[in-house]
């Protein structure tokens, strides 16, 4: 299953070490990561999936796929900037969120909008219409790939 990974392009170590063990973990289950393809818990994932010999997926904002971080194995350019955002979440069957900022939170409403289920490390608390939060935040990468793995049967 290919599993879209977002969060802050610049984050703490606490959050690279976080995103670099989803990327692993997600790679040794067999999985694709698709994200944004730049800095941050982009490059993290990248960086764990490709380690644990995972294939990664980089929807860029700009022209040119060169600017995908070095452990994008297919880069994705697409011209439209933050817009692109739409295209990260469309491509995962669910969602796991690492910290992040506006943009991440933008991604995650997408990702909500399509009915994807989303598994949050420390990111962005919304609540659903229903009550309660629409994320199913937990407390570790393991955590997060077990619940997507769960949700997307």
């Amino acid at each position: 299953m290919r599993v879209s990974v977002i969060g802050g392009s610049t984050v703490a170590d606490e959050q690279y070490r976080q995103a670099r063990a989803v990327g692993r973990h997600l790679a040794e289950r067999g999985h694709d990561v698709v994200c944004g393809g730049l800095s941050g818990v982009m490059e993290a994932v990248c960086r764990g999936a490709s380690e644990a010999d995972g294939h990664t997926i980089g929807i860029l904002p700009g022209q040119r796929t060169t600017a995908a971080n070095d452990y994008v194995e297919t880069a994705i350019a697409t011209g439209m900037g933050n817009a692109r955002n739409v295209l990260v979440v469309m491509n995962g069957a669910a969602v796991i969120a690492v910290d992040g900022g506006t943009g991440t939170l933008s991604e995650l409403g997408h990702a909500l909008d399509m009915g994807r289920p989303v598994a949050g490390l420390g990111t962005h608390r919304l609540d659903s219409a229903a009550g309660g939060d629409a994320i199913e935040h937990v407390d570790t990468p393991a955590d997060a790939v077990e619940y997507v793995e769960s949700a997307v049967q």
